[in-house]
């Protein structure tokens, strides 16, 4: 096991046990079925994606990662020369693409359209994670509205959801360090 997999504690999210043995089964992955993990800051859902990303490198999977701000990159640096389609499909090369903190700041208009030529383009095909404060029900409050359904569509259709609930762990630990 690798030490970020070996740090995840299983007890410590509010995700059910059974759950979490599901998803590390990677099973998912190979249907090329998507994982939204949504909830608050600081309950997990990075951390559990990293786990389960590192988890299936040692499976010997590809796994891309990204922010949401470097799809808009991403699409940015491929529009002028109408590459994007090839950029896209040179990262779903990867079995398992990581979107990470979608709800945190404000969405670009290429962050949002990346996002969604992203999910269109691994429909049925690659496995999409994401993690955000937010349902994918509620995208439309970050992006267009006739993007954000597409988009959301596609990427629920053949989808795990996973909420998190509580209190930052970050935030919990803070307050609980005297000094």
């Amino acid at each position: 096991m690798s030490p970020i997999a070996d740090a995840w504690d299983p007890q410590a999210s509010s995700i059910p046990a059974p759950t979490q043995q599901a998803l590390r089964t990677l099973e998912w992955v190979h249907r090329a079925e998507n994982l939204v993990v949504c909830g608050p800051s600081g309950t997990g859902k990075t951390f559990l994606l990293e786990a389960l990303g590192q988890h299936a490198v040692e499976q010997g999977l590809k796994v891309a990662w990204f922010s949401l701000e470097d799809l808009g990159v991403l699409l940015r640096r491929h529009r002028a020369d109408d590459t994007v389609t090839k950029a896209i499909a040179r990262v779903l090369r990867a079995d398992l693409v990581v979107v990470d903190d979608i709800g945190l700041l404000p969405v670009a208009q290429d962050a949002a359209e990346g996002l969604y030529r992203l999910v269109d383009a691994a429909y049925e095909k690659r496995s999409i994670t994401i993690s955000s404060n937010l349902h994918p029900a509620a995208f439309d409050q970050l992006m267009p509205k006739t993007l954000a359904t597409a988009t959301v569509d596609r990427l629920l259709h053949h989808a795990h959801v996973c909420q998190t609930t509580g209190k930052s762990v970050r935030l919990t630990q803070a307050l609980a360090v005297k000094g």
